[in-house]
């Protein structure tokens, strides 16, 4: 594979890594912005299944576990995106004829997109927790039963790790080439 087009495609997948990671952190941030202590906001009509504060805690928490893990994973994508950029142009805006040409090492790069996926699943893992949170919170807490909650759930932790996996399989596939 030329020099261009593995750096070409690194830039690609960086960018795919930087705009999820966006989608992403709107989505935290919306979640923020509900107040999980509103009795008018939720489904649940069984005095027995009303969560608990520390269900309303640990939503705040994974919200912010999450957007920490989006920003991580975010920042090193855009750090390796701008030292690429730098290893493909001689001449990057230096006053009078100064050239820079910066050094890649593959091996960093390969690193650097692995740790950024792995910034990324965290993020996922933890938003699907807070998910979770928000379940309880709207239709019942796990414990007590709620077939409601069960039914929101049960697909949140199917689908989301499935997906998680085949994204770690294709980032690890990445990494090893």
């Amino acid at each position: 594979m030329s020099s261009s087009s593995f750096t070409s495609l690194h830039i690609t997948a960086l960018d795919a890594i930087v705009n999820v990671n966006s989608l992403f952190t709107l989505a935290v941030f919306i979640g923020l912005s509900f107040n999980p202590n509103d009795p008018s906001n939720n489904l649940n009509t069984n005095p027995s299944c009303i969560p608990t504060t520390a269900i309303a805690e640990n939503l705040i928490a994974f919200h912010v576990y999450s957007f920490s893990s989006f920003l991580f994973s975010s920042l090193i994508a855009l750090a390796l995106k701008q030292a690429i950029r730098l290893s493909r142009t001689h001449s990057f805006h230096y006053p009078h004829g100064i050239e820079f040409l910066a050094q890649i090492n593959r091996t960093m790069l390969r690193v650097g997109m692995l740790v950024s996926g792995l910034g990324s699943v965290f993020g996922c893992g933890f938003l699907m927790l807070a998910l979770v949170n928000v379940v309880q919170i709207k239709l019942g807490t796990l414990a007590c039963g709620s077939s409601y909650a069960y039914a929101a759930v049960v697909p949140l932790f199917i689908l989301v790790p499935i997906a998680l996996l085949i994204y770690l399989s294709l980032v690890f596939y990445a990494f090893t080439r």
